[in-house]
């Protein structure tokens, strides 16, 4: 069994002490450094005063990006199955030439 590490993350001036599994440790601090660059972005670019909303903007942008790219993912299955369906049916035709 794997111990647990208590760490602190800063975000959006506050701290959040949290136990996690040491393998997490690397993502959650490179998360919340993201958090808080984009947060401090929309307080310089749009006068955003209320931290709640900085932070509403952060979470529709990450969440956005995740969207985004399952909507691409799936065009390129899409694709990829098309592809290969036509070169399913050109081998098959060829096959059935001999």
């Amino acid at each position: 069994m794997t111990e647990k590490l208590k760490i602190k993350l800063s975000i959006a001036d506050r701290i959040y002490p949290l136990t996690i599994d040491p393998s997490q440790e690397e993502g959650l601090r490179k998360a919340a450094k993201n958090i808080d660059q984009l947060a401090k972005k929309f307080e310089q670019n749009y006068a955003v005063r209320d931290k709640q909303d900085v932070l509403a903007m952060c979470a529709l942008q990450f969440a956005s990006k995740i969207e985004q790219g399952g909507i691409e993912r799936k065009e390129d299955t899409l694709e990829v199955t098309e592809r290969l369906k036509a070169l399913d049916q050109l081998v098959a035709s060829k096959m059935s030439v001999r």
